[in-house]
């Protein structure tokens, strides 16, 4: 049934600012033995604007093309936050497909798997995976997305943390299950916001998976000085990238703590990230405005 789901899937021709949900595995991912697309926790009362998905075993895209007059050709994925226990998908995933979509770049927010008692030593092994098979799986069906240019990622939270280490990333473990297996998993450009718990507590460097170097595409990173989570991760990473003469650019706010998506906060600019991080994009050559 998944296999049959997959094929007429990709078998769309996507319209203008579709939202179609595809999954990303032939039948069950590595290592799960349920295929589970998750369940919805009650709503935050603090906000319930914000959705919180938990139990995913079934990793999917919900993609966000570009306008085919706007288009460049080129694709994020999206890795939403949630502290691993469950994926936030709007706030931190299809909030972010206005400000791409207007330069020209198309989205698919990925629902990656969350924690279960098997996986909470690494919690970030199996969304990695996803990650990489969602790259992949862009490229192996660029021609239905409109696709011709580079694939990058856009990673929130927990899901920086995952592409944090997905930058310099080697090859994927599982063995090629199809021919989205044979493309390459390596993102083109990333953007990395508030990276959730990248430095390792003891040490105070980078969490051992974080493998940066020549190799890692160029990247873009925020963070804010008042984020718990701590913003010298943030700092770190840039580090790395610049001693390894990877072109990346580093934007420390103030104020705006955690967890704003690309959402505005009183008393703070944090909500100007994304005209930056689409500056950015427009110099790189990446995305571009109307004249």
């Amino acid at each position: 049934m998944i296999r049959l789901v997959f094929s007429l899937a990709v078998s769309l021709v996507l319209s203008t600012h579709a939202r179609e949900v595809f999954p990303i595995w032939l039948g069950h991912a590595p290592g799960e033995t349920t295929a589970n697309p998750g369940v919805a926790l009650p709503a935050n009362p603090k906000d319930p604007s914000i959705t919180r998905v938990k139990d995913v075993t079934q990793p999917t895209l919900t993609a966000y093309l570009a306008s085919k007059e706007k288009a460049t050709g080129a694709a994020v994925v999206v890795l939403p936050g949630g502290g691993f226990g469950y994926v936030v998908p709007d706030l931190e995933g299809s909030e972010a497909a206005k400000f791409l979509n207007e330069i020209g770049i198309s989205v698919f927010v990925l629902k990656y798997r969350t924690k279960t008692e098997a996986t909470k030593e690494a919690p970030w092994r199996r969304p990695l995976e996803d990650s990489q098979r969602a790259v992949r799986f862009v490229r192996a069906n660029a021609e239905k997305f409109g696709i011709s240019g580079k694939v990058g990622l856009l990673a929130f939270s927990a899901g920086g943390q995952v592409g944090a280490i997905h930058l310099g990333a080697a090859t994927p473990e599982w063995a090629a299950l199809d021919k989205v297996d044979h493309e390459s998993s390596r993102p083109d450009f990333a953007m990395l916001v508030y990276p959730w718990k990248v430095l390792d507590g003891k040490t105070g460097k980078l969490m051992e998976p974080i493998k940066l170097g020549k190799e890692s595409p160029p990247t873009f990173i925020v963070h804010t000085s008042d984020d718990a989570s701590t913003s010298l991760g943030a700092v770190e990473i840039y580090a790395q990238l610049k001693r390894a003469g990877v072109s990346s650019e580093l934007h420390v706010y103030q104020n705006g703590g955690h967890g704003y998506g690309v959402r505005g906060k009183e008393g703070s600019a944090i909500g100007k990230w994304s005209e930056a991080a689409a500056d950015w994009l427009v110099l790189k050559g990446i995305g571009k405005r109307e004249k």
